[in-house]
């Protein structure tokens, strides 16, 4: 009889046990000082059910932490209300017993300590974790408030706490991508990443001159700056006025997207002007000239001249080539706009630095849209051949602009721009 009261409470004492350990390990515990004893559902002053994990923490102290002797009784406990990651979106909390003592030598007290939370703090590190994971995924801070059970307040306060922008990256690559995005109150920021591993390496506030060149002076040497080989940069002429004296040994390029582009802006403009000569709103060439714009941004080598497709707004079948050559053969002056287009757009795809060149040297001003753009290019010749010499482009920045565009959208846009900044760095980690 009395061997199996023993082998009962010995059996209950393994199912606590093997309770306890299940428990823990659903929130990701693994102080082995930790026992709980029970659970329960609660309601706080909103009315909020709460999930409470009962517990307590003790463990034998041998020395006074205060004295070092060896003098040492328990002394009751203290209650430690923590609060928990959530498991079902939730709110979770921990009331936790902690054994306290006290030293016979020096009359001081102290407590049992646990690696679950900081001293003197209430949020757990699971819960902590929780709350930078979803803001990785931009989510905004009163959905993850939402989730996690906590104020929106309290979230933003973990991630100040928890995320700490860097004061520089450790080594300056050979390679930089230069590129602006709009961040807070209508306010243009400088982002800056590496060309190849695409690794952000700095996001100023601003894209004044100024503060650019006094971040790199003040946090690199002349011998680092010094190893930089190519910066990519878009059609903005600020940059280029500094990057020598930044990095004395780099090449500027000029992204090959945005070369393309000013051009075509340049071919729509004249194209425009053109439509507002035509007289005859329902004619042919007026009809190819308003909707069938895409076929004179295409590379010639791409137009179909064989097979004859039906085109909408001209409402006839025939070839995209024949449907240019109509346009065209109508007005010389838009040809001669098309022709250097399609120059441009050649020289770029295949890279050729000495047929873009030939080109802007051998340019004749036509008193069109395109004359404007060719000064332009002439302005910034070494850049621009450097983008036919060069395989870097700005698109891995692009990318990096297009999360940050999507957090905003997400976040229905920030207020402080700090709070921002570390968004950034979440997302770019």
């Amino acid at each position: 009889m009395c061997y199996d009261l023993i082998a009962k409470t010995n059996r209950k004492e393994e199912i606590q046990m093997s309770l306890t350990n299940s428990i823990l390990c659903l929130f990701e515990i693994t102080d082995p000082n930790l026992i709980v004893t029970g659970i329960s559902k609660e309601r706080c002053s909103t009315n909020q059910r709460i999930h409470v994990v009962h517990a307590t923490l003790s463990y034998q102290l041998l020395k006074c932490p205060h004295c070092g002797h060896k003098s040492l009784i328990k002394n009751g406990t203290h209650m430690s209300h923590l609060r928990l990651g959530t498991l079902s979106g939730g709110r979770y909390e921990m009331h936790l017993k902690r054994q306290r003592y006290q030293c016979k030598d020096c009359s001081k007290t102290c407590g049992a300590k646990t690696k679950l939370v900081n001293r003197n703090e209430t949020f757990t590190h699971n819960i902590k974790h929780q709350v930078i994971v979803l803001a990785r995924d931009m989510l905004t801070s009163k959905e993850i408030a939402k989730l996690c059970g906590i104020s929106p307040s309290s979230v933003q306060r973990i991630l100040n706490a928890n995320i700490h922008l860097a004061y520089r990256v450790k080594h300056l690559p050979e390679n930089l991508c230069f590129d602006e995005f709009r961040s807070c109150n209508h306010w243009m920021s400088f982002n800056c990443c590496d060309a190849v591993s695409h690794r952000r390496i700095v996001t100023l506030k601003d894209r004044l001159s100024k503060d650019i060149i006094d971040y790199f002076e003040a946090r690199f040497s002349v011998q680092e700056r010094a190893q930089v080989q190519s910066v990519t940069i878009d059609m903005n002429a600020e940059y280029g006025s500094f990057i020598h004296r930044l990095f004395p040994n780099a090449a500027t390029i000029i992204d090959r997207f945005h070369i393309i582009q000013l051009a075509g802006r340049a071919l729509d403009n004249e194209r425009t002007q053109t439509i507002r000569t035509i007289q005859d709103k329902h004619s042919r060439i007026y009809h190819i000239l308003k909707s069938q714009w895409r076929l004179f941004h295409l590379d010639e080598i791409k137009v179909n001249d064989s097979k004859a497709v039906y085109l909408r707004g001209i409402n006839e079948y025939m070839t995209q080539q024949n449907a240019i050559d109509l346009a065209l053969d109508a007005f010389p002056r838009f040809r001669s706009v098309y022709q250097t287009y399609q120059g441009i757009l050649s020289a770029i795809h295949q890279k050729d630095a000495n047929a873009f060149q030939s080109l802007l040297a051998n340019y004749q001003p036509t008193s069109n849209q395109m004359d404007i753009t060719i000064n332009t290019f002439i302005k910034n010749g070494s850049a621009l051949l450097n983008s036919c010499r060069y395989p870097f482009s700005n698109g891995p920045i692009e990318g990096l602009n297009r999360k940050i565009k999507a957090l905003k959208r997400n976040c229905f846009g920030f207020r402080n721009i700090d709070n921002f900044f570390i968004r950034i760095s979440l997302i770019h980690e």
